[in-house]
């Protein structure tokens, strides 16, 4: 267990976490620095600090109640930020966070709450070894014609089902059935051409397919309900490995679709990553596994 609760005000620890996988190199890169009570940072601080880790997002976690620490505290302040920018929801960044206080500090709480610009969040150990944790569910609409620039960029010239909206500025892209797992992974995208052909509405660009038995199953041959890619050159990051917040408005859109609340999905990045998912109401219950690669302390 670590012992980094009582370190210089100047120093602070810093963990690299590997979200939505069992393996190191795979899932979801995402640093998760650890801010005691009695020190913080600003947000001109914190950007220098994602973007001097360079990962996808790197996750600040605050301890804001006077008396706790990370093995005891409950409630914790949570903020993301890529290498470019701030963001207001990342989800393997906060499996990652919760990955650290769970495992590095046998940190002593069933659910872990953290408060974020986008309201509580809450993190638990499931069964597998698994970590869940709870965020929107963001609804979509049908579009048509308005982005036709945008997703001609994509997926170039592959047939389409669907075209959605989600109010969360994410379009997502359902390709047809008959497309395969080998064509969606072989998509590459141009962020001067996205950028150019959305400069303004996106803020990211979701390309899925529904699962087949023939090519979308994992290891162990257990067939994924879906499968996706997430593009967000919008935010720095010209393609996201796994991605929580693009499965707030996957798992709505397929749960509307397939007619199914529980889901096993794969996104298929280079790196790639599992998640299973389970729809609610207006939130949706996501998990995955979490290897932490990377310990050390952050000098300021």
């Amino acid at each position: 267990m670590a012992n980094l609760n009582s370190v210089k005000s100047n120093v602070l620890s810093v963990f690299y976490v590997d979200a939505f996988t069992k393996k190191p190199f795979s899932g979801n890169g995402a640093a998760v620095c650890l801010l005691p009570y009695d020190y913080d940072v600003n947000n001109l601080t914190r950007q220098k600090i994602a973007s001097e880790i360079n990962l996808s997002e790197t996750a600040f976690v605050k301890i804001i109640k006077e008396g706790d620490t990370f093995q005891n505290g409950k409630r914790f302040a949570l903020d993301w930020f890529t290498p470019l920018c701030q963001v207001p929801l990342c989800g393997h960044a906060t499996l990652a966070s919760a990955a650290v206080l769970f495992t590095e500090y046998n940190n002593e709480s069933e659910v872990l709450e953290f408060e974020t610009v986008s309201g509580i969040l809450k993190a638990q150990r499931v069964q597998d070894n698994r970590i869940e944790i709870d965020l929107p569910a963001y609804k979509s609409d049908l579009v048509y014609g308005k982005y036709e620039k945008v997703v001609k960029a994509v997926v170039k010239d592959l047939p389409v089902e669907n075209i959605v909206l989600s109010v969360s500025n994410k379009l997502l892209i359902h390709l047809c059935d008959n497309i395969t797992r080998k064509e969606l992974e072989g998509i590459t995208t141009n962020d001067a051409e996205l950028l150019t052909a959305e400069p303004t509405d996106i803020k990211g660009v979701i390309v899925t397919l529904k699962g087949s038995k023939k090519d979308c199953v994992d290891e162990e041959g257990n067939q994924y309900d879906f499968i996706s890619r997430y593009f967000a050159p919008w935010f720095g990051i010209s393609e996201d490995p796994v991605t929580g917040a693009a499965h707030s408005v996957l798992a709505p859109y397929w749960s509307n679709i397939l007619q199914q609340k529980d889901f096993y999905a794969r996104q298929c990045s280079r790196r790639g990553g599992e998640l299973h998912i389970r729809c609610l109401c207006d939130r949706i219950l996501l998990s995955g596994n979490a290897v932490i690669v990377i310990k050390g302390q952050l000098h300021l």
